[in-house]
């Protein structure tokens, strides 16, 4: 539903900046905000259908949401929003993705220092300004410089987050999937191999009438700028300033295009090689006989692979670190397939702070995705905030227990999301955790410590019995905050050595483990779980990107836990916990 999609994206945008203008991420229409942004993402019909008075009868959606909304539908934007955009440009806001800059510092360093973008900051930083401003210091200026650094906020590349640039990619191919002479549509680049930042989006669109293609792209409603417009090949700039390049090529074409436009550039430049050695040549164009000019294949990323005498290479391997040569040896890793999944062992409710649908609503939720398992796992009493108590867990248990006989196809686990400390240690000690089903444990806190502190701290949690899986390895937000740093080896010796799974947690702004420690984990004896960590009904889509994240690093789907049968799955569980 693509109006629903602009209204999601619009509320995002108001909350980001009503975060600024109120000076406080938890004023009352910040939260109002939110709720109707999450009312929004849960929401199974189109609001183009819907009045304000229906919009406002739903839960998280009141009255003045649901006018902005109808506002969107009847307008295609939003007031209050164009006004926030030119008191808060671009540049300014890209300095909340910094750790320790929330809105109301950041207002503070406009205010007192002029600072309106990351140059600004930087000269702030270097000139020692920022130890001046009221609760600042030398310590917070060392703090900020770092995280520049860490979130690669330096120099002219900058890259937008996977969570901020797929939602809009998304966008922009279902606006142009119902165009008259649309024969395929793909997002590419970076995008495509599930790079965890996007430098900017290509589009390629296989089309027999490409000037509505190009027209219809500029005319859509995300779009901010039009750099250039031109029948195969047109640039716009969205909203963030991120910019999005669409390539129209004949449908003969899109098989060698999506493969080109898809890179790596040094994947290409290996299939070209291997081209030149038979004599052909590769380009977007097709894989062509040099002597005769004959096209050999054009229309399909598979027949190209197999006519250089190559199994197909998944999108999210083409890095150019090996893959071509595994191919050609037969040593891909078997990756997995979403239909592979057959469980889900990190799913919240409502009982967790932070929780966003009932048990009910997620048991359902997990049943409708066909799993044979699942296992909710609210927060542990750790995290003040959000946590449940020893008390309100074994209520929760005997809830779930009253609850399985609805679920005759599906085994309920009650499990917990436990916080490991500073020094390892979980929430509970091992009797109470005896009483779970299943642990996963993570990182909330503490993110600043020393990179051998965390290595303890990992390997700690890992020893413990009740520890089934660490969750979200590093704690990272892409973008937004660096993960810890810790001794990968080491932590993934501690991983064969206990039989502790390492998730691979399909949040978007998290993708953790990273790629590059999952491909670390090879040959290995490691076992691996792809989570949804999903906080409400819609999450669950998050299994998609967990599948993703684990293809770009290499996993087998042998070592998936939650893609083997319930009896082997439960005896693995049972040896960890009796460890």
């Amino acid at each position: 539903m693509s109006t629903n999609r602009e209204a999601i994206r619009l509320f995002s945008e108001l909350v980001q900046l009503t975060k600024l203008d109120e000076g406080s991420a938890q004023s009352f229409r910040v939260r109002a905000y939110e709720k109707a942004l999450s009312a929004l993402g849960e929401l199974d019909r189109d609001v183009v259908d819907m009045t304000a008075g229906e919009l406002a009868k739903l839960p998280g959606i009141g009255s003045s949401s649901a006018n902005k909304i109808r506002e969107i539908v009847d307008t295609g934007t939003l007031e209050k929003l164009e006004k926030l955009r030119v008191t808060y440009p671009a540049a300014l806001v890209e300095l909340t993705r910094i750790p320790g800059l929330g809105p109301k510092t950041i207002l503070l360093l406009r205010d007192q220092l002029g600072v309106e973008d990351l140059d600004g900051l930087k000269a702030a930083i270097a000139g020692e300004e920022i130890r001046a401003l009221p609760g600042m210091g030398a310590r917070s200026e060392e703090k900020l410089a770092r995280s520049i650094e860490r979130l690669g906020m330096h120099g002219k590349d900058r890259r937008t987050p996977i969570a901020e640039a797929l939602p809009i990619a998304e966008e922009i191919v279902a606006g142009l999937a119902g165009i008259d002479g649309v024969k395929h549509i793909e997002y590419c680049g970076s995008l495509r191999r599930f790079r965890e930042t996007i430098g900017d989006i290509d589009v390629l669109v296989a089309s027999t009438k490409p000037g509505k293609v190009s027209a219809a792209f500029v005319e859509l409603p995300i779009v901010t700028e039009v750099v250039a417009q031109g029948e195969t090949k047109s640039v716009v700039l969205v909203s963030g300033g991120l910019q999005v390049d669409l390539r129209v090529v004949p449908p003969a074409s899109f098989g060698a295009a999506v493969l080109y436009f898809t890179g790596s550039k040094q994947h290409n430049i290996d299939l070209r090689q291997r081209a030149i050695a038979r004599g052909w040549t590769l380009n977007e164009y097709g894989l062509t006989d040099v002597e005769t000019e004959d096209v050999i294949s054009s229309r399909t990323e598979k027949a190209i692979y197999a006519a250089l005498d190559l199994p197909h290479i998944a999108p999210e391997l083409r890095e150019g670190i090996g893959e071509v040569a595994a191919a050609e040896a037969g040593e891909l890793p078997r990756l997995v397939e979403e239909s592979h999944i057959r469980g889900d062992l990190h799913v919240h409710s409502d009982w967790s702070g932070d929780g966003r649908a009932t048990l009910e609503a997620m048991l359902d939720g997990a049943a409708a995705r066909g799993l044979t398992y699942v296992a909710i796992t609210d927060h542990a009493e750790g995290l003040a905030i959000n946590g449940l108590s020893r008390d309100e867990m074994l209520r929760q248990r005997d809830v779930i227990d009253g609850m399985r006989f609805r679920y005759p196809d599906m085994t309920i686990l009650h499990g917990a999301e436990l916080n490991i400390t500073p020094d390892g240690e979980v929430d509970w000690a091992a009797d109470f955790l005896e009483g779970f089903d299943w642990g996963v444990a993570s990182v909330h806190s503490h993110f600043d410590l020393d990179a051998d502190t965390q290595t303890r701290r990992l390997i700690a949690a890992m020893e413990n019995p009740g520890v089934n899986a660490i969750g979200h390895l590093s704690g990272r937000m892409i973008g937004r905050r660096p993960g810890i740093e810790f001794d990968v080896e080491a932590v993934l010796d501690a991983a064969e050595r206990t039989g502790c799974a390492i998730e691979v947690n399909g949040h978007l702004a998290r993708l953790d483990a990273a790629a590059d420690v999952l491909r670390r984990a090879r040959g290995r004896d490691i076992s691996f779980v792809l989570d949804t960590d999903a906080h409400a009904v819609s999450d669950f889509r998050n299994v998609t990107w967990a599948v993703h994240q684990s293809r770009r690093g290499w996993v087998d789907k042998a070592s998936v836990a939650n893609t083997w049968p319930l009896e082997k799955f439960l005896r693995w569980v049972e040896r960890k916990r009796k460890s």
